[in-house]
């Protein structure tokens, strides 16, 4: 029984050449990793009342709150504004990270959202 097209059992030209793409896939894929816990997003709401700093691998980082907003009366649109602020960083963040994957996996053909 055939084990391979190499006709010794292991892979045939083809099987190597996509070995060496997968190797090389993982290295990439290992350091967009790396590159999206370094890099950050920062999304400003409320006029610049809230900033909120998020990485690549959606850990919050920093938050700075206007002290104007840090009086009792303040305190339910404060807890709006860190809401959106957070939701609109996590957006960013996956964007951003979709976009960085999707550029290794592209020549795969794997369907969207797959690549992650």
């Amino acid at each position: 029984m055939p084990r391979g097209r190499g006709g010794r059992g292991g892979p045939g030209p083809g099987g190597r050449d996509m070995m060496k793409q997968l190797a090389a896939m993982q290295e990439r894929m290992v350091a967009e990793q790396e590159a999206l816990r370094k890099e950050t997003v920062e999304i400003s709401v409320g006029g610049g009342a809230v900033k909120v700093q998020m990485n690549g691998h959606q850990k919050l980082v920093s938050v700075v709150i206007d002290p104007e907003l840090l009086k009792a009366e303040e305190a339910e649109m404060l807890a709006d504004l860190l809401i959106a602020s957070v939701n609109q960083a996590v957006d960013k963040t996956q964007t951003m990270a979709q976009d960085r994957m999707g550029s290794i996996t592209q020549g795969l053909g794997l369907p969207p959202g797959l690549g992650l």
